[in-house]
């Protein structure tokens, strides 16, 4: 696969920056695992070094993220953000290959996920956009 296209705001990477200081680290490694209730979760981990099976992705400057190459095209299409809503912040994924995301937003299925039928979901994807603030 080709290099994935993530796009990451500047208030993410004004966070990113920060915590890769913090943790004395020099990369934010982005991952994907299968959990939660929907097939995949985004996984953050910070290193000091990249492993040899990690692509590099510069994103700016100051911040490059590695993503493993098995990887690579689960996060292809990822926007990453910073959202603050009263005194919590958090970054939040979109991923646009995304077919759907679980209640919580912490989950997601792709259209190409055998073990995810999606097919019985009508769910119109401007529909699953979620309200932290009501609970679900």
């Amino acid at each position: 696969m080709s290099t994935p296209q993530i796009t990451v705001s500047e208030r993410a990477q004004a966070h990113i920056r920060t915590q890769v200081a913090l943790t004395r680290s020099n990369y934010l490694r982005l991952g994907v695992k299968e959990s939660g209730c929907n097939g995949f979760m985004y996984t953050l981990d910070f290193l000091e070094s990249a492993a040899t099976d990690d692509h590099l992705l510069r994103i700016s400057e100051q911040v490059t993220v590695c993503v493993k190459d098995h990887d690579l095209a689960l996060v292809d299409g990822t926007e990453i953000d910073m959202v603050t809503q009263g005194l919590n912040s958090a970054l939040i994924f979109k991923n646009s290959n995304a077919t759907s995301y679980c209640g919580c937003g912490e989950s997601f299925a792709l259209i190409n996920d055998s073990s995810n039928d999606t097919s019985a979901d009508t769910t119109d994807l401007a529909d699953l956009a979620t309200d932290a603030t009501k609970p679900t």
